[in-house]
Order: structure tokens, then C-alpha cells, then sequence
């Protein structure tokens, strides 16, 4: 039976922690605010590029001579799987949900006799594939101690997937995030960013003829690689706020289950300190009376 000091060392211990998940979600709650507003503000941008994308991408019927970006290896063999997580824990299951999302894709993948490659961008998402696809894992890249993303965090990765895709290092490339939806929703996401995908617009009805000047091909040459950067920085700030917004619920809940702790504990630590007084009560009055 632990002592009463036991009792209070590990009630002030359960406060302690309670204090520090608190700090830690009120800076989660600030963080977030700034995250998000970056994550909504480059929604925009992505999807209306991804559309002009679309329609310059239709306009091109001899697809031999499109940029190979666009028309892929011709081959369905490699893919590489870009794995974006988080540079700490402590977020509840952010980073074990896009995990999860990779690896069943890779094990589908695999199943289908396809070649995996892995490109992990945090070092959470690393730690997990490591145990089972090290030797596919071709790069690690850490963005630790980066406080505010900008594009030039997302221009040398896409640089790093054009190079390795230039080289024949893959033909299929997936691109792996979490969009931000809510405080306590965020969704794994599965992009394919080479060759891309591009969603029809249902609002344009008969597609509108246009004439491009430089022409097509120019033009998709130029656009292609940026907008493999366009879509990483894209995955990079959903992925900041459903960091955030997910660690923000995290600390909540051990904030909640450290007061459950410290009502439990100190309910223990009164039944073990009365039942010490009565036992002493007992023994005295039992004294006196064989006196």
C-alpha cells in the first residue's frame, strides 16, 4: 500500500503534466489560427491552377509530344509514394493516419506486382515506414525548426521528385497529406501528382475554344514543374494545420483524463489518510481500555 507521501508526490506529479498539456494546447489553439488561414488561403491558388492545368492539358492531341510530365513514363511499373508528416508527436493519430493511408496503398500496389518507393518528408512518417519498407525508402527529407512554411520549403522537394522522375527513377508518383477540415476532422489524402489527374468542370459545359500564345506545349512545360511545387506547398499547409488542429484536440483530451487522474488520486489519498487516522484511533482507545 503506497504511502501518503506517495500519494501526494504522484497527485502533484498528475498536476504538473496537466499544466504542461494545457500550455501545450492553448499553443496548439494560436498556432492553429495562423495555419489554418494559410491552408484556406492557398486552396484557391492549387485548385484554380489544377483547372487552368485541365484545360491547357485537353487542348493537346498529339500526346507523344506532350512534356513528360504530363504524359507520364508511357510505363505503370514504380511508384513512388511522397509521405508528408509531422517533425514531432504528441498530435493524437495525425501522423499514423496518413501512414496508414500509404501503406495501404503500397500494399495494394504491391499485390498488383508494382515496384514501391518511398519518399518521406517528416521524420514521424519515416520512424513508422522504416519498420517495414526501409529499404524502400529512397529519402528523408526534415523540415525541423521551420517555424512559418513558405514556398521555398516546397520548391526543393519538388525539385528532388522532377530529378528522380527525370532519371526513371519511378513512373507513378502519390503525393500523402492530411486536409484540414476541422478542429477534430482531418482527412488522409492520396494525390496523384505524376502524371496528374485532373478533375472535369461540370459548371463549363461545352469546353470553350481557346488559342495559346506561346502554344500548348510551351506553355505545360512551364507550368507542369511549378505546379508540382504548387501542390506540395499545398500538402505541406494542410498538413501544418491538421497538425495543429489535431494536437490541439490531443492535449485537450489528456487535459480532461489528467483531471479524471487527479480527482481519483486525491479520492484515494482521503480514504487512505482516514482509514490511517482511524487504525490510530482504534489503537489508542484500545490502549486505554486495557489500562
Amino acid at each position: 500500500m503506497a504511502s501518503l507521501k506517495d500519494l501526494r508526490n504522484r497527485i502533484a506529479s498528475t498536476k504538473a503534466t496537466q499544466k504542461i498539456t494545457k500550455a501545450m494546447q492553448m499553443v496548439a489553439a494560436s498556432k492553429l489560427r495562423r495555419a489554418q488561414a494559410a491552408a484556406l488561403t492557398a486552396r484557391p491558388y492549387a485548385e484554380h491552377m489544377d483547372k487552368v492545368l485541365g484545360n491547357i492539358a485537353a487542348a493537346v492531341t498529339d500526346l507523344d509530344a506532350a512534356p513528360k510530365l504530363l504524359a507520364g513514363s508511357g510505363r505503370d511499373q514504380v511508384h513512388l509514394l511522397v509521405v508528408c508528416t509531422a517533425e514531432r508527436g504528441l498530435c493524437g493519430p495525425f501522423n499514423t493516419a496518413i501512414v496508414r493511408l500509404a501503406r495501404e496503398r503500397a500494399t495494394a500496389l504491391a499485390n498488383a506486382g508494382k515496384d514501391i518507393k518511398f519518399l518521406c518528408v517528416g521524420r514521424k512518417g519515416f520512424d513508422q515506414l522504416k519498420r517495414q519498407y526501409e529499404k524502400s525508402i529512397v529519402e528523408t527529407i526534415e523540415l525541423r525548426g521551420v517555424r512559418t512554411l513558405h514556398f521555398e520549403h516546397a520548391q526543393p522537394i519538388a525539385d528532388k521528385i522532377i530529378a528522380l522522375f527525370d532519371s526513371g527513377g519511378f513512373d507513378v508518383c502519390w503525393l500523402f497529406f492530411s486536409r484540414f477540415k476541422s478542429v477534430i476532422a482531418q482527412i488522409p489524402t492520396a494525390q496523384r501528382i505524376i502524371p496528374p489527374t485532373f478533375e472535369e468542370d461540370e459548371a463549363e459545359g461545352a469546353r470553350t475554344a481557346y488559342e495559346f500564345e506561346p502554344d500548348e506545349l510551351e506553355i505545360l512545360a512551364e507550368l507542369l514543374p511549378r505546379n508540382i511545387a504548387v501542390q506540395v506547398f499545398r500538402a505541406l499547409l494542410e498538413n501544418a494545420a491538421s497538425e495543429q488542429g489535431a494536437r490541439m484536440t490531443a492535449m485537450d483530451n489528456a487535459t480532461r483524463n489528467a483531471g479524471e487522474m487527479i480527482r481519483m488520486q486525491t479520492l484515494n489519498y482521503n480514504r487512505t489518510r482516514q482509514a490511517m487516522i482511524t487504525k490510530e484511533l482504534i489503537e489508542i482507545i484500545s490502549g486505554a481500555e486495557a489500562l
